[in-house]
């Protein structure tokens, strides 16, 4: 079985944030460190090269696999700012109808800018999904 490469790290999410070239961009990451901190109350964590993960989870899988996950996350990609874990409680699609501008892919929720949704709403999307409330 291929070792899983995103893993936590001990770098830097203050670092990786001011790499980020475009302002805006880089101002929305900061906003989402912010409301990810608040919703979570875990510290932000840097997972592989370009992922900020709050908390951290161990999952085993049915066919015995094991690994550390974070609960919630994001990821600053080139079209999109790409975040994890908020597409599986039970209220998420009533609220994913709120949310504004999005796409949504098998486990992610995708936006351009912070700008473009509700960001009350995400907040609510972070809060269930962190608790599964």
């Amino acid at each position: 079985m291929a070792e899983l490469k995103t893993r936590e790290t001990r770098a830097s999410v203050a670092g990786f944030l001011e790499k980020i070239a475009d302002e805006s961009r880089r101002k929305d990451c900061q906003a989402l460190v912010k409301l990810m901190k608040r919703a979570t109350g875990a510290e932000p964590k840097m997972w592989g090269a370009s992922i900020v993960g709050f908390g951290s989870c161990h999952l085993k899988y049915a066919s015995g696999r094991k690994l550390d996950w974070f609960p919630i996350g994001f990821a600053s990609r080139k079209q999109d700012l790409t975040l994890y874990g908020l597409l599986s409680a039970e209220e998420s699609d009533a609220l994913l109808e709120r949310l504004g501008k999005h796409t949504r892919g098998k486990g992610c929720l995708y936006v351009k800018r912070l700008a473009d949704i509700d960001t009350t709403v995400l907040q609510r999307l972070i809060e269930i999904s962190r608790t599964g409330a």
